[in-house]
This record gives structure tokens, sequence and C-alpha cells, in this order.
């Protein structure tokens, strides 16, 4: 099974690589994501100065991180004498620099990273929404470098399509869609306080939960801006992610969440089962993800009552619990009443053993 694809021209040997983050914080760490198999490395976003970091900065359940990271704890120093010399003569894959955040930060940085970078990766997080400030970032990085240069876009930007034809009318080859969420909270109801944050109680959230949003904003971007390559990120754990991930319009994808929430060992699972999933859904290669079309439901007004299958059903009432129309009792056998069901789908999507169908 092939399992390249290209960004920019250049070869990725498979489309799945980390996302910048803590994972990527230093050589010793991008080292073991390399001997993982990934198909590109990308740094932890370096600064002129190291980043100061509260402590606890990181809180992990089942779907979601949240988190109060920044940038490199490292100043830019250690990473263009020691960390990235070492990283560009060991790893024989596509290097991808992340960089921030202010246009005098790159006129500074982007000089000294330029000799390191196969691509540039731009975060924009502590920029602002203001569109102007941010093409002007990207003009000014297009004075330094001729690398293909992406820029990740942050959620919270009011416009995500104008976001991506500004950058991309200012010099950008892309983006990376889409960054964490926030601001957001988590409280801890036995000391009555945040558990983790900023000194506003605000913390940042990625990870399988932000996934449908991010898949949105990807077909959105590849609909309306199809000359801007997409990496995209936000909720990747499995291998059938990387693929919705590319239908939508990626050319690749980042993980990093889902690593921190199941282990490190996840990116070698993703790439190791990656072939036998692409098989299931009938494709041949990657590149024929890329090339296929994500088709859209046509509307239909009309209901789809469910249907039982009662060798699968245990009989565990949640379709009975959850029916928010009251049109399922659950007694010796599931009974639908198709004069209450609404055909709203939520039964189907909710039976644990997918013994309801005909609705979706």
């Amino acid at each position: 099974m092939n399992l390249k694809t290209s960004i920019c021209g250049i070869d990725l040997k498979n489309p799945l690589m980390p996302a910048s983050g803590p994972l990527t914080g230093d050589f010793e760490k991008m080292n073991f994501l390399y001997k993982s198999g990934v198909g590109a490395m990308v740094t932890k976003t370096i600064s002129i100065k190291g980043a100061e970091v509260i402590r606890p900065c990181i809180y992990g359940e089942k779907n979601f991180i949240m988190n109060n990271e920044l940038w490199s704890e490292y100043s830019y120093k250690k990473w263009i004498h020691e960390i990235l010399p070492k990283a560009k003569k060991e790893f024989d894959i596509p290097l991808i620099v992340s960089a921030g955040y202010t246009k005098e930060d790159m006129e500074f940085l982007i000089p000294k990273l330029d000799e390191f970078a196969d691509i540039f990766e731009i975060s924009t997080h502590y920029v602002g929404k203001d569109l102007n400030k941010i093409s002007e970032i990207v003009k000014t990085i297009r004075k330094y470098t001729k690398k293909p240069l992406f820029i990740k876009m942050s959620p919270h930007i009011p416009e995500p399509i104008e976001f991506v034809k500004k950058i991309m009318e200012s010099g950008a080859n892309g983006v990376v869609a889409i960054n964490s969420l926030g601001p957001t909270m988590k409280i801890d109801l036995e000391t009555r306080s945040t558990l983790l944050g900023n000194k506003d109680g605000f913390a940042w959230t990625s990870g399988p939960v932000i996934k449908p949003l991010s898949l949105a904003l990807i077909h959105e971007i590849h609909k309306n801006v199809p000359n801007a390559v997409i990496i995209g990120t936000g909720g990747v754990e499995k291998a059938e992610d990387i693929i919705e991930f590319l239908l939508a319009g990626a050319s690749g994808v980042q993980m990093l969440s889902s690593a921190l929430i199941k282990g490190k060992d996840l990116y070698k699972k993703i790439i190791n089962s990656l072939p036998k999933k692409l098989e299931k859904y009938g494709f041949s290669s990657i590149e024929h993800v890329i090339e296929s079309k994500i088709l859209t439901r046509t509307p239909t007004f009309t209901p789809n009552h469910p249907k039982i299958d009662n060798e699968k059903c245990t009989l565990c009432k949640l379709c009975e619990n959850v029916c928010p129309y009251f049109a399922i009792t659950v007694n010796e056998k599931v009974i639908v009443d198709n004069k209450k069901c609404f055909g709203c789908g939520l039964c189907e999507s909710r039976c644990p053993t997918k013994a309801i169908s005909n609705v979706l």
C-alpha cells in the first residue's frame, strides 16, 4: 500500500506527523517520534526567548487535553546551535520548523532558522484576530525565505475563509487547521478552584473532542480556497481519522493530544494500521483518498424509522433512555412508535451494539 503524500512538492512517506507541542520540544523527543515512523517532523514553536510555563500545564481526560503550554522553553540559541543541526543531520524526513509570533520575531528568527527548515509553520495563536496584522507577518517572513510557508489557524478567528485568502495573498502556501480551542476552564469541586490555567483560570482544549470543528473548517477552506494546501490537525486519534481529514481536503495530518491521552506509541500503531484501514474503505493509496471527493448528503425532511436487529440487541435500554421524542420502549424487545418517532438518528448513533439501523 502506497502511503506517500506530498506537501508543496516535498514528499512524505506517510501523511502522519506530530503537531507542535511538548512531544517535539527537543531532539530526544523528536527522535522518538522519528523512530515511530512519522512522515515529517514538526518542532515545538521557537521564539526569541524561552517560555516561562505555569505548572501544572497539561490535564487530560478520555477525549480531550487542556493545556497552558506556550512556545518552547528553550531560547532560539539552543535550537539553532544544538537541536536543529542534530535533527537535520539525523532525520531523513522533512523538517517543519514552527516559529512565532510577531513581525519583529520573524525579522530576527527566520534568517537564522531558514537553513534548517524544509517547511515553515507559523503560529498566530497569540497575535490576535487582526487580518492585516497577520498579513504583515506573512509578508515579513517572505522577505527572508523561499521555503513553503504554512500559517497555523486558531479556531477563534472570526472569518476563517477570509483569513486563509489573506495569508495566501500575502505569500503563504497554505494553512495548518486548526489550533487548540479556547479559552476553556476546568473546575475542581474539592478545592472550589480551577485545576490549571493562567491567572484567569483559562486553558486551551485540543484532542478528539474538537475533531468535528476541525473537519468542518478544513472542508470549508478546501472548497472556498482550493489553491491553499492544508495540513489538518485537531482530533486525530486513529487511522480512520487520517482518512477523514484527507477526504475533507487535507494533504497531510498532525497529531499530538491523542498521544498524550493514549500514549506515545500511538503514532506507530496508527501508521501500522493505516494500510488495512485504507483497504477496508476501498482506497488503493493515500493519493487515492486525497483525489476522492467528499459527498454531502441531500437534505430530506421525511423521517426514516429505526430497524432493530434483535440478535445484536442486548436490551440495555439506552435507546429508550436517550430518545428525546419518547418513541422507544424496551421490555422483552425494542418497540418503536413510528407515530412519535421523529427520525432524528440519535438512537442509531448511540446504540453500543449497532443493533439499530435505517435512520442515518
